[in-house]
C-alpha cells in the first residue's frame, strides 16, 4: 500500500507485512514534477481572518508575502508545528478539478523498513475483503463520506474524511474527523496547509475520463469547505511517522470548517443532510459484530476518483505493548482511503464513528484504525468547545 505523502513503507513483525499510512501523493523524488498551485492565482481570492493575521505576524510571516505564495515555502524554521501553531487562510479557487484530480494520484513505493514490538495482543491476519464500490449517488448512500486535500512539500495530497455530529451544535455541526497524518507530518514535520473538506466528491461516480472535463460543480456539489481549525493528538504530532506505524494507535484528527464562497446560512451538516455521531467509549472487538470502512483508495489497482466500501468483523493489531490495541478488518483498499470513517453500531444500537483507516500492508489485504478513546475525546472536545458559542 502506497502512501499520501512521501509513500512510505514499513513491515510489521507480527504479520511480516508492509505497514504504510494508507494515503496519496507524490514522492519526495518527483515533487518538483507538478506545481503546486495554479501558475496564476489572484492574491486577493486569499482571505486571511484577523485572527489568523495575528498569529502569522506572530511568526514573523509576512502577509503580503503569504498571499504572494509564501505558503509553499516549506523552510523548517517556518514550518509551523506546534498544536496552538495551525493556520489556514483560504485561497479561493486553488483546489479547481484539474487540481483535485491530480492530487489523487501516486507514485512510486520506497524502500520497505522493519518494525518491532506487538506485546499486545493481535489477532491472525484476516482474509483479504474485496472493496465494493458505492453506488451513486454518493450522496443518498454515504451521504457524511468525503475527501480532505492538503498541500505538503512534496506536493498536493489527498486522504479520506467524515462528516461528525457536534454536541455543541445539534443538527448543525461543522465537523469533519480524519486521520492525524492527513492534516500534520508528525515527528519529522508540522502542519499541513490548504486543508480542504469536499463531501461526496465525484457524487455520480463519473469515469475518470469524464471528470478530466467536469465542472468544479459536479466534482464538488456540496461545496469545498476549509478548516478553520485542526486538532490532532500530541501522540501523533511528537511521534507519528510514515514508517513503521509510529503514532497510528493516535492517528485520528478533528477539523472545524467553514465554506470557501461564504456561508448561505447553512452548517456542513445541513448542507449533506447528515452526520454521524462519534463512539469514544470504544466497544471491545469480541462484541462487535462488523465495521463498514469507508474511502477513496488511488493506489492501484483504483485511481482515487471513487468511493468504496469495506465490510468485516474487526480482529485486533497490536504495534506496541504500552501503546492502545488497534482495530483491523480485511478490505482491499489500497493508499488514498487515509481518513476514512469506521462505522459500527453504537451504545444506541444505531450507526457511529468508532475509528478512522491509518495503516495497512503493500499488500492492500487488510487496514488497522485506532480505537477512540480518552485521547480521541479529548481533542474532539477542544475543537467543539472552541467553537461553542459561534
Amino acid at each position: 500500500m502506497r502512501s499520501i505523502r512521501p509513500l512510505l513503507m514499513a513491515a510489521s513483525a507480527v504479520a511480516a507485512l508492509t505497514l504504510t499510512v494508507t494515503a496519496c501523493g507524490p514522492s519526495e523524488e518527483n515533487a518538483g514534477d507538478k506545481p503546486v498551485a495554479p501558475a496564476s492565482l489572484d492574491p486577493a481570492k486569499i482571505k486571511i481572518p484577523e485572527d489568523l493575521k495575528d498569529r502569522l505576524k506572530e511568526h514573523g510571516i509576512d502577509l503580503d508575502k503569504w498571499r504572494n505564495g509564501e505558503w509553499k515555502n516549506w523552510d523548517r524554521d517556518k514550518w509551523l508545528r506546534e498544536a496552538k501553531d495551525f493556520v489556514n487562510p483560504i485561497i479561493e479557487d486553488l483546489w479547481d478539478p484539474d487540481r483535485m484530480r491530480e492530487a489523487e494520484r501516486p507514485d512510486k513505493p520506497v524502500e520497505e523498513e522493519d518494525i518491532s514490538g506487538d506485546e499486545g495482543v493481535t489477532d491472525p491476519t484476516p482474509d483479504p475483503v474485496r472493496a465494493k464500490a458505492v453506488a451513486a449517488k454518493y450522496h443518498d448512500n454515504a451521504p457524511e463520506s468525503g475527501k480532505v486535500f492538503f498541500d505538503g512539500p512534496e506536493g498536493s495530497m489527498v486522504c479520506s474524511a467524515t462528516v461528525v455530529k457536534d454536541p455543541a451544535h445539534p443538527g448543525k455541526s461543522n465537523l469533519v474527523w480524519t486521520a492525524g497524518h492527513c492534516v500534520h507530518k508528525g515527528k519529522q514535520g508540522g502542519w499541513y496547509r490548504n486543508i480542504a473538506f469536499v463531501p461526496s466528491y465525484n457524487d455520480s461516480a463519473m469515469e475518470t475520463s469524464a471528470l478530466e472535463k467536469a465542472t468544479r460543480e459536479q466534482i464538488a456539489p456540496y461545496g469545498v469547505w476549509w478548516a478553520d481549525w485542526v486538532k490532532t493528538s500530541d501522540q501523533w504530532i511528537s511521534e507519528g511517522a510514515a514508517t513503521g506505524g509510529a503514532g497510528a494507535p493516535y492517528d485520528f484528527a478533528v477539523l472545524k470548517v467553514t465554506p470557501e464562497k461564504g456561508s448561505s446560512g447553512k452548517s456542513l451538516e445541513e448542507t449533506v443532510g447528515s452526520a454521524l455521531p462519534v463512539e469514544f467509549n470504544a466497544p471491545a472487538v469480541p462484541k462487535i459484530a462488523g465495521m463498514t470502512a469507508t474511502g477513496y483508495p488511488a493506489a492501484p489497482p483504483f485511481d482515487g476518483q471513487k468511493m468504496f466500501q469495506c465490510q468485516d468483523k474487526p480482529g485486533r493489531l497490536s504495534l506496541a505493548a504500552e501503546q492502545p490495541t488497534m482495530y483491523r478488518i480485511g478490505c482491499t483498499m489500497t493508499g488514498g482511503s487515509s481518513g476514512g470513517g469506521w462505522v459500527a453500531k453504537g451504545s444506541d444500537g444505531k450507526p457511529a464513528l468508532v475509528s478512522n483507516t491509518s495503516i495497512g500492508p503493500s499488500t492492500a489485504g487488510w487496514l488497522a484504525g485506532p480505537r477512540l478513546g480518552p485521547e480521541a475525546k479529548a481533542i474532539f472536545d477542544e475543537v467543539s468547545k472552541k467553537y461553542a458559542g459561534q
